[in-house]
């Protein structure tokens, strides 16, 4: 079947002029919040999305919203259940009839370690909100028992034929700071750089924080 091409979300988001700084990308901007340079809430990054045309177009392409993904996640853990078998390849073949490809060059977040299960399933819940990705990593480091990083990936769309689904999230509940899309299906996913960010103004964060650069193709 022939598949949409979704518009590049970062072309029409940057240079973006916050805090009378002006930012040239999703990556300059992610460096300047974890460096205290710049500081953002997840709510006000999303009320940007919200008032972006090409974001809105993304996330009304389809009339799905989170709570198929939210179905689709919870029987795909379920393989063990004979009876819930053949769900998990319903609700991907139906999330993926309504995915589209994602734009070259467009930078998606996600936090935490990289699961080693995603380069099996091609399947991967990321966020297009730094903030949200941000906060996740500190909450799941302040999870851990062990002292350990704060970990934030970003990913850079190389490729023509990466599928990505936009959840349109209930914009009435917190829900809406996801700002989720979720990867469909790619051929590769690859480390391409990590850094460690210790010299931290005025950071709140106790642990270093490990930024990953992936890209996917």
């Amino acid at each position: 079947m022939s598949r949409a091409t979704l518009a590049s979300l970062d072309m029409s988001l940057y240079p973006l002029v916050w805090e009378q700084q002006t930012f040239i990308d999703s990556q300059q901007f992610l460096i300047a919040i974890l460096t205290q340079s710049a500081e953002i809430k997840p709510e006000d990054f999303t009320k940007l999305l919200l008032n972006n045309p090409v974001y809105q177009e993304w996330i009304n392409a389809t009339v799905f919203g989170r709570y198929i993904q939210r179905s689709f996640a919870a029987f795909y853990q379920q393989t063990e259940d004979s009876f819930n078998m053949d769900m998990p390849a319903l609700f991907r073949n139906e999330l993926t009839r309504h995915a589209q490809y994602m734009p070259l060059g467009q930078v998606l977040f996600f936090a935490g370690e990289m699961s080693k299960v995603v380069r099996q399933t091609k399947l991967l819940t990321t966020t297009v909100n730094p903030a949200t990705a941000i906060i996740n990593a500190q909450k799941m480091t302040t999870h851990q028992v062990s002292h350990s990083k704060v970990i934030v990936n970003q990913i850079t769309i190389v490729s023509k034929q990466v599928l990505g689904f936009p959840i349109r999230h209930n914009k009435r509940t917190s829900e809406r700071l996801r700002n989720e899309v979720l990867i469909m299906d790619f051929q590769d996913l690859r480390l391409v750089n990590e850094v460690t960010i210790e010299d931290i103004k005025k950071s709140n964060i106790e642990s270093s924080i490990l930024l990953r650069s992936y890209e996917l193709r």
